[in-house]
């Protein structure tokens, strides 16, 4: 069987009225893409990410009544014309396997390693986290999480106890937990998030040590580490809380933070951290920062 993608961009249009018309008419998927260059890479907890200039994209039976569609998408939107749109045919395959050939294993630091579905782990020293991109999207691709990757790699986590602040696919915990954390707490207000993070816990044979829950509240000097890569809003509207949930001399490590915000987080988190001097990395044109810190004495 084949299939039609019709994507349409949608400027100023509305996309949930796009996308009702395209469930209307049978859309096997949907999906948002950025169809300038201006990457949202993570919202704001509970938001939705909407580009400034965004591309829509449908796949349908190769049946479906492509005049019709774009004749409703006019008139219920009241359109003079149909904006700038495209149609390809395309061949029959797994296609919610077909963009994970884009992805292969990824190492951070000396020991850890991320495979994604449809790559064979070595029967080596190697820690190996079986992960997948999904919809709570947090695989080591990105700059950030790559920087939370390594730090935890080198760090002396054995038999200690973690939180992992804006869990996401609970990449980090899990992490953490195969490298040698006796236990580890994901926290997200996502409930994508939570059943990612659960899902992939229980790929990864860690579903016993973690604990996954929406909020911090009433967690106080409990965790040896701390790590958040979420944006610096939410990083400084929670410092207080994220903080305290560390022991005395408990280590806290950030990021999601961009190279100007870093000053606006260390006096956020000034009250209960004392930070190192940051770490950056350069991508796609932004510069990302890790800062790594120690709850300071009563």
């Amino acid at each position: 069987m084949s299939w039609c993608q019709f994507a349409i961009n949608l400027n100023i249009l509305n996309a949930e009225a796009i996308e009702e018309i395209f469930e209307r008419f049978g859309a096997s998927s949907i999906t948002l893409t950025d169809a300038g260059n201006n990457p949202l890479l993570e919202p704001k907890p509970g938001e939705t990410p909407l580009w400034m200039d965004m591309t829509i994209t449908g796949i349908f039976f190769s049946d479906v009544n492509l005049q019709k569609l774009k004749i409703t998408i006019i008139k219920e939107l009241n359109l003079s014309e149909l904006p700038a749109h495209q149609i390809k045919i395309l061949e029959d395959r797994v296609w919610e396997h077909e963009w994970l050939k884009d992805f292969g294993p990824m190492q951070f630091g000396k020991r850890l390693w991320v495979y994604p579905t449809g790559y064979d782990a070595p029967d080596s020293g190697q820690i190996i986290i079986h992960l997948d991109p999904g919809l709570a999207f947090g695989t080591g691709t990105h700059a950030t999480t790559a920087l939370c990757l390594e730090c935890l790699d080198h760090l002396p986590l054995n038999g200690n106890k973690l939180l992992d602040f804006g869990c996401g696919s609970g990449i980090l915990a899990i992490s953490a937990l195969k490298l040698g954390c006796l236990s580890a707490t994901a926290v997200d207000i996502d409930p994508q998030a939570l059943i990612a993070t659960r899902q992939n816990a229980i790929d990864n044979k860690v579903i016993e040590s973690l604990n996954v829950r929406k909020d911090i509240i009433d967690i106080t000097n409990e965790f040896d580490f701390a790590v958040a890569n979420i944006l610096a809003e939410p990083l400084i509207e929670f410092a207080e809380s994220v903080a305290l949930t560390l022991k005395e001399s408990g280590m806290l490590a950030l990021s999601g933070i961009l190279y100007k915000q870093v000053d606006s987080v260390i006096e956020a988190f000034e009250p209960w951290i004392k930070f190192d001097p940051p770490v950056f990395r350069d991508q796609d044109g932004q510069t990302w920062s890790l800062l790594i810190g120690k709850r300071k004495a009563s």
